[in-house]
C-alpha cells in the first residue's frame, strides 16, 4: 500500500485529489495539509511514502516544505504546478522533488505518477519536460555536481546509467538498454546520486543535460 499525504491549500482541489487517490486500491491517503507548515508536521508524524505537494501555499511555500521533507528523509515529494513554470518549480527541483505534475492532470495519470514515484522513479509532466530542463540548465544553482570533474568519481556503468537518466528513461528501460537487471539499475542510480550529492533522479537528469552526456 502506498501511503500518501496531500498538501494543497485550496480545499476543493484538495478534496478532488483525495477522491482520485482513494479510488486506487493500492493507495491510501493518510493525511491532508492546507499549508506548508502543516505538510511538514504531518510528514514527520505520519511518515508517508509520498507527499503530493502544491508549490504555492500559505505560511510555508511548497519549495521550502519540499526542502524540509526531503532533507529530513521523511518522504518522496511529487509537486503540483501550473503550466506557467516559475521559480517555485525550479526551486522545488533543487530542493529534491522527485517529479512534477500539472494541476489539470487527469485521474489516471495522477495515480500512475504516484505509483511511479513510490517505486523510486521520477516523473515530469510531458508538457513541461523540455521547458523544465531548458530553463533549469540555463540558470543552474551552484553545487558540487555542476562541475564536470565530479563525474570522475563515477564508474563507467554509472556514467552510462546517468546518460540514460538524462534521456528520461525509466529503470526498466535502462535495464533493457544496458542489458542488466532492474534491481542493479536501482543500485547504480542510488550510488550515483550519492556520489554527485543529488537528491533525486530528476536532478540527475538535469545534470546529464547540463554536461551533455
Amino acid at each position: 500500500m502506498i501511503r500518501v499525504l496531500v498538501a494543497e491549500d485550496q480545499s476543493a482541489v484538495r478534496a478532488g485529489l483525495v477522491l482520485i487517490l482513494r479510488s486506487a486500491p493500492d493507495i491510501e491517503v493518510v493525511g491532508e495539509a492546507g499549508d506548508g507548515e502543516e505538510a511538514v508536521a504531518l510528514a514527520r508524524a505520519l511518515r508517508p511514502d509520498l507527499v503530493l505537494m502544491d508549490v504555492q501555499m500559505p505560511r510555508l511555500d511548497g519549495v521550502s516544505a519540499t526542502r524540509r521533507v526531503v532533507g529530513e528523509g521523511l518522504a518522496d515529494v511529487l509537486v503540483l504546478t501550473t503550466f506557467d513554470l516559475d521559480e517555485y518549480v525550479f526551486g522545488a527541483l533543487r530542493a529534491g522533488a522527485a517529479g512534477f505534475l500539472l494541476k489539470n492532470t487527469d485521474a489516471k495519470d495522477l495515480i500512475r505518477a504516484v505509483r511511479t514515484v513510490a517505486h523510486g522513479e521520477g516523473v515530469v509532466a510531458p508538457a513541461v519536460t523540455r521547458r523544465l530542463i531548458a530553463e533549469f540548465a540555463a540558470k543552474p544553482a551552484p553545487r558540487p555536481g555542476a562541475d564536470p570533474a565530479v563525474l570522475d568519481a563515477l564508474t563507467r556503468r554509472e556514467r552510462e546509467v546517468l546518460s540514460c537518466l538524462g534521456e528520461g528513461l525509466s529503470n526498466a528501460a535502462i535495464a533493457v538498454r544496458l542489458d542488466m537487471a532492474e534491481a542493479t539499475v536501482k543500485t547504480h542510480v542510488s550510488r550515483l546520486l550519492g556520489k554527485l550529492e543529488l537528491r533525486s533522479r530528476v536532478q540527475a537528469a538535469v545534470l546529464a543535460q547540463e554536461l551533455g552526456i
